[in-house]
Order: C-alpha cells, then structure tokens, then sequence
C-alpha cells in the first residue's frame, strides 16, 4: 500500500496523524479488511482502536451490513449471554418476551468486541463456537441458529498474561488473534500530538465561536513530552477545557502546567502502597529514591577515587581540581580546608601522609574527613533538603519549576520547605 491510499484512508476515517507505527496499523487493517478473518486489535485505553474496527468494516464485502461496537465491561455478566446471543420467553426472571441477541442481528455483518478481556469465561465459550462454526444458542434454548458475523476484537489488557492466570481461554486468544493489530500509545507518535492538538482547537473554536489556542516553544516542548496515560481522549479532554476556560488564546508554559497533570517518575517504585496511598507519597517516594541513587553514585566515586590515590601516590591538592563534582558540597560547606596564600600552578605540592602543616591538610585526614561527612550526610531528610535547595537554586526559586524538577507535586514542595525552614 502506498502513502497516497493511506493518506486516503486517514482523510476518509479521520485519523490524524503521520508516524510511522500508526502507518503501518492503517496498513495492516486495509489488508486484512477485504478477508473474514477475526483480528484483534491491541492498545492502550484512549489510543483509538474502535476507529480501526471502522476501517475493517467499511473497507470489506460486509460494509452494507450492520456494524455493531460493544463494550464487553460494560455488561453484566449475568446479562452478557442474552444481550450477545438473545434469550426466549420465560428464560429467566423479567424475560417477559423473546429477544434477538446482537449475533442475530448483526447477520451479515461486523460485530466488535472491546474489552474482550472482560467477557466472563462462560460467554467465552459461546463466542468459541461462533467463531468456530457459526453457531449459537438463545439463553433458555435448545435450538441451534446459524449467523455469518465477522467479529473484531480488541483491548487493553495482555491476554496473555490472562491466559496464564485462567481469565481467559487460551482457545480463544489463538482464534481471535488471526490477524493482531497494534494501536501505538499517544507518547510513542512523535509531533502527532502537535496534529492532533491544533485540530481539536480548531474543532473546539468553532464549537464554542472562540479563537482558536496556540501554543509557544515552551508550552508545544512541555506537550511533546508529557506522556498522556489517558491517550487522544485525554488530549481531547485538555484541549476542550483550555478552549472553554482560557481569555488568553496564546498558551505559554506556564498556563500548560496547570492543566497537565503531575505525573509519577519513571523511577522504579520504592513501595507499593495500599488503597490509602494517594499521589502524594508516591511522589515523596520518588524524591527519596533519587536521594538514595545520588548518595550510592557519591560512594562508588570515593572509592574509586582513594583506590586511584593509594595506586599512584598522588598526594596534592591537584586532585580536587580534577575531581570537582565529588569535593564541591565538601568546600561549601567548608569541610576542605583552603589555603591562606595558594600556590602558583606551577609549583605543585607535594604533601608527606602525616606532615603536620597548616597550609595544607593530609592523605588521611582528607579521607577521614570525607568518609566521615559521607556517613553523617545517609540522614535522608539531609540530602532531601539538600536537593531541595539546589532546586530552588536552579530556577531562581521559582517554586513551581523546582518542583517540576524534583519530579514532585507544588504543594509537597510547599510543606517540605515548611518543614526544612528553607528560606
């Protein structure tokens, strides 16, 4: 397929959009289409599978035919066999009169299944069948009716983790994935997000009789690097509300941070809290992680270091220039001593291990010295205000950017400086 009859297909199906793994699900789904093959249709909540199951149908032999999309979670299970598959008369409780089931409707058709994953194991075994032979039972039944139905699965669940664990049947998993398509996260398409970010203004703007918004560098940077757990839905969601509640339609970054969410590090989770876990701690907890990290490159560097040392005998003060990154929170603190009259960098000193000269400090004083302010600074709450205050350094106290970079929340920042008594 070339990238005219892709291009064709987005217009005619209104996807937006240009990466390369978008593409290519585009491509798969127009080849498959004019086959009867189930496919299943993988992807993150929000990434726009449903528009997919559209492209199967309107491009097949079956497009005149019914299209029908169910949301497999949204049904009870206790109701799911009769609204797929239909019940008769007197079947159960409150069944006052036969009803066709969605199989039978849809005859001649497509049927899509979202959330597949959700379907009870019991109306699994029922879809089997018609799949398997184009067959199927009405609930309180005996007889069997035939329907030609295409079905186009999809969801957001690994089915086969789901199968390990006995919530799916493994049977199925294999009739339904004939043919698997992937529908790429909103983080993984690049400038997509741009797209789709212009058009949703532009479709607001006419929707609400306003200018449309636009974004600065920093604001359109900011929006290319948020990751959008909740996908196009969730970008769809941010641009209605800034369409909607902004006067000013220039955004800049400081607007666009309110209305992005604060999202968790990347960091691997220290602990895994329970139900009263909220955002909060699990941001703290983060913080605390990056401390530790810091700390444990901090030693491995001593070490090196004072290996490198005894090794070659270098003794001077020649190593603190060279190593600048690990002695810089010593000197401010003023744990290295400096000299009253520095020498010329042309006369390199050499220091004896136990030369007691005031100018100057020893091998093994140095060394006890910073081991012995490594030991005292493992206190977590120490180096948490220390990352703290180097933060605030950075973006000229600008509270909302020191907590961006600390990768926690403002008002967590607000209540640590509280309680550091950082000015």
């Amino acid at each position: 397929m070339n990238e005219r009859e892709v291009l064709s297909i987005k217009q005619r199906f209104g996807i937006i959009g240009n990466s390369a793994k978008l593409n290519h699900a585009i491509e798969v789904a127009a080849q498959v289409a004019p086959t009867d093959m189930s496919v299943l249709i993988t992807g993150e909540s929000g990434s726009g599978k449903e528009s997919f199951s559209k492209i199967i149908h309107q491009l097949s032999a079956r497009k005149h035919g019914k299209f029908i999309a169910i949301n497999c979670g949204a049904i009870p299970e206790g109701t799911i066999d009769s609204e797929l598959f239909g019940h008769e008369k007197g079947s159960f409780t409150g069944a006052y009169e036969a009803r066709k089931g969605y199989f039978e409707v849809t005859n001649g058709g497509t049927i899509f299944l979202d959330e597949i994953g959700e379907m009870p194991l019991q109306t699994q075994a029922r879809l089997l069948r018609v799949l398997e032979n184009g067959e199927f039972i009405k609930v309180g039944s005996s007889k069997v009716q035939k329907t030609d139905v295409r079905v186009v699965a999809a969801t957001n669940v690994n089915l086969n983790e789901a199968v390990e664990k006995g919530k799916f049947r493994e049977d199925l998993y294999y009739r339904l994935s004939t043919v698997p398509i992937f529908v790429p996260p909103l983080r993984e398409r690049g400038t997509d997000v741009d797209l789709l970010f212009r058009k949703f203004a532009s479709d607001f703007a006419e929707k609400y009789r306003v200018e449309s918004i636009k974004l600065d560098e920093q604001a359109k940077e900011m929006l290319l690097r948020f990751r959008f757990p909740g996908n196009i839905r969730q970008l769809k969601n941010l641009v209605e509300q800034m369409s909607a509640l902004e006067m000013n339609r220039f955004i800049n970054g400081e607007t666009m941070m309110k209305y992005l969410p604060q999202t968790k590090s990347n960091l691997p989770a220290l602990y895994r809290g329970g139900e009263g876990s909220d955002q909060e701690s699990l941001s703290e907890r983060d913080l605390l992680y990056k401390v530790l990290f810091d700390m444990k490159k901090d030693m491995n560097d001593l070490k090196k270091l004072v290996h490198d040392m005894a090794e070659t005998g270098s003794y001077d003060s020649s190593v603190i220039k060279e190593n600048p990154n690990l002695f810089r929170s010593l000197d401010e603190e003023g744990l290295v001593p400096t000299r009253t009259q520095p020498a010329a960098e042309s006369e390199p000193i050499f220091i004896e291990p136990h030369q007691a000269n005031p100018d100057v400090y020893s091998l093994d004083n140095e060394v006890h010295d910073i081991v012995h302010q490594e030991e005292e600074s493992l206190s977590i709450e120490e180096k948490e205000k220390e990352l703290i205050i180097k933060a605030l350094r950075k973006n000229n106290n600008k509270r909302k950017y020191a907590a961006q970079d600390l990768g926690i929340s403002e008002r967590t920042l607000y209540r640590k400086i509280k309680q550091y008594e950082i000015e």
